[in-house]
């Protein structure tokens, strides 16, 4: 995995300024622009996954980002309701046992409700990993699908955790740089966000691709990067 790679080869790209200036301009459109963004990257993913020569797409298709913008919503709220679930009955719990005004019950609610919130990290960190490996599978596949064959998913993270572990970290350095538009200047953010977007995602196909090489026994293709990055 080419992690240092995910935050240089956005300025290596034809027309990268340009690239990234339309997508901070796109999502300045309320809720439609944040789609269209998020479906422009999955189109980075589907590079990198691919390796193509070009990894920074242009702007050409915009009603198709729209779209994958759409699936991605759906994956990221199917594997995130598991989450909304425990919390509503995390809360739940909570306001019975303080509506109750007995002390056993609140007691035994603020219990309920602490161990529903480790529940909710723990699952909260597993999501992170198997949303990676699923719009991984989404992008490469184009198949809406695939994002939920959830034993192929988690197959793909466990044959190489530590690179979607490289990509959750990749994330919260991509947080730093995003948040360095709003030190600038507010309106900066976006065009920060944009590229943190595009790191995310890069990172998001190169752990995919790695997963996928092993699970196909081409680990040998894995080496042969690493060599060449030498």
């Amino acid at each position: 995995m080419e992690f240092g790679k995910s935050f240089t080869y956005i300025f290596e790209e034809e027309d990268w300024i340009m690239k990234i200036l339309l997508a901070a301009v796109i999502a300045l459109i309320p809720f439609v622009g944040q789609l269209v963004v998020a479906g422009w990257g999955v189109e980075i993913t589907k590079r990198a996954i691919n390796k193509d020569s070009e990894l920074l797409p242009g702007w050409s298709d915009f009603v198709n980002y729209l779209v994958k913008g759409l699936v991605l919503l759906l994956i990221g709220f199917v594997y995130m309701l598991p989450v909304i679930l425990v919390q509503v009955c995390s809360n739940g719990f909570l306001i019975y046992g303080q509506n109750s005004g007995q002390d056993s019950l609140m007691t035994i609610s603020s219990i309920v409700t602490a161990c529903f919130g480790c529940l909710t990290f723990i699952y909260a960190v597993l999501a992170g990993f198997l949303m990676i490996a699923a719009i991984g599978k989404y992008a490469d596949t184009g198949e809406i699908g695939a994002a939920f064959r959830f034993g192929e998913v988690f197959a793909s993270v466990k044959a190489a955790p530590a690179a979607y572990f490289m990509v959750l970290l990749g994330g919260v350095i991509a947080g730093v740089i995003a948040f360095v538009g709003i030190v600038a200047c507010v309106i900066g953010v976006f065009f920060t966000a944009a590229i943190a977007n595009a790191i995310i995602a890069n990172l998001e196909g190169q752990a995919y691709r790695e997963s996928k090489l092993i699970l196909e026994g081409r680990s040998d293709e894995l080496h042969d990067v690493i060599l060449g990055s030498l």
